[in-house]
């Protein structure tokens, strides 16, 4: 239990700050501005397509095809790519919240600032991700915490002063986009232009699309689902912002499991017990998350009720999904587990495409449902082959 709680700590501290600001921000200056966090919500899974191609993949790259620069190279032509991609939505921020059926008056600035703020993120992620690798996880740490803590006093600092949504958004970005070219310049590197797109892109392509699926889905699902009005963003809005940083959380239990599978070190009850204790931690924090934001925002109760509730459902279910998928990829069969995960994405997007505000939650409900059912069917396959042998 120690061990998930340290390796939570760590996704804690990169999740959290941005959460607390997005809800901060709409206290001081207007409360909407909480549902920027899902305006934008869709262009963090384009950071995700990124980082697993320019990031994780070319730091694969890096040993598997014996590149030494590779790692540099994913950093320059995925900071590229990243400002080309966000510079275009950030030039066309009026017709991408219209397309999410949003008000252009009221979400047009903190919109456009959010899509720079995923820009830096990505690409102090490209960079975070190379000292990984590199092994200088202290060093990523402390620039990750950094950059974080002085996004988040720049941005509620001003707003508090200023009260001026414009001049909030412009100096901020000036200050995370500014720190983000003195980390790229200390820790580019030798650059020689030259990557394996393919393998890059081999080495990590489940992650890939996992990410592109993810944003198909929040992407057309909350556009479906904001067509309903505003009681519905809203709701959907502060469901996410009470458990998105919980669901990172999870990637704890996943973590902690392959490393043990990877030494032989794996007892399933132990894990199992383990995660539901770090899963009921969660369940617990969204309902004391919940309990205090409500008061400031008032979603509509009955609406943001269904989602929490299904939400807590779904993390009820993770401990008996998440650790037999971890189990059965590494020890049984990788490419099963993957053609069965990827037709839970697909499940989950088809039904995100529904016309019914409930869309996203009933797709993610649907999706879980087939993992629990297919993963206790291939986990007892290979407790009944191993008893035979």
């Amino acid at each position: 239990m120690k061990r998930l709680l340290r390796v939570s700590l760590d996704i804690l501290i990169t999740s959290i700050v941005p959460i607390i600001s997005w809800f901060l921000l709409g206290i001081i200056l207007d409360n909407n501005l909480i549902n920027i966090f899902s305006l934008t919500y869709p262009l963090q899974c384009i950071m995700g397509m990124t980082l697993s191609i320019f990031a994780t993949g070319a730091n694969i790259s890096r040993y598997k095809d014996k590149n030494k620069n590779a790692a540099n190279n994913g950093v320059f032509y995925g900071t590229v790519f990243s400002i080309l991609i966000f510079g275009f939505i950030f030039f066309n921020i009026d017709k991408y919240i219209c397309f999410m059926n949003m008000d252009i008056e009221t979400y047009k600035t903190f919109g456009a600032y959010s899509v720079i703020q995923i820009l830096c993120q990505t690409v102090l992620h490209l960079i975070l991700i190379k000292l990984y690798y590199k092994e200088e996880n202290k060093k990523a740490n402390k620039i990750a915490l950094l950059f974080n803590l002085i996004n988040f006093i720049t941005l509620i600092g001003i707003a508090l002063i200023t009260r001026n949504q414009f001049i909030t958004a412009l100096i901020t970005i000036i200050v995370i986009f500014s720190i983000d070219v003195i980390l790229f310049i200390r820790n580019i590197g030798k650059i020689d232009f030259k990557i394996n797109l393919k393998n890059c892109f081999k080495y990590n392509s489940v992650q890939f699309s996992v990410s592109f699926m993810f944003f198909l889905i929040y992407l057309f699902g909350f556009s479906n689902s904001f067509e309903y009005g505003e009681k519905y963003m809203t709701a959907i809005t502060f469901a996410i912002l009470v458990t998105d940083m919980q669901w990172d959380l999870t990637d704890a239990v996943k973590t902690v499991a392959k490393v043990d599978i990877a030494k032989k070190k794996f007892n399933y009850n132990e894990h199992l017990k383990n995660a539901v204790k770090l899963y009921s931690l969660i369940i617990l924090s969204v309902l004391i998350m919940s309990l205090v934001a409500y008061p400031f925002y008032k979603p509509d109760i009955n609406i943001v009720s269904i989602f929490i509730f299904l939400h807590i459902i779904d993390f009820m279910l993770g401990p008996f999904i998440e650790i037999k998928i971890c189990f059965l990829q590494l020890e049984d069969s990788a490419i099963k587990m993957t053609s069965n995960m990827i037709i839970a994405y697909v499940i989950r997007t088809l039904v995100s495409l529904t016309p019914t505000p409930f869309c996203t939650i009933i797709g993610q409900m649907c999706s879980t449902t087939y993992e629990l059912i297919c993963t206790k069917i291939n986990y007892r396959k290979y407790e009944n082959q191993n008893i035979k042998k």
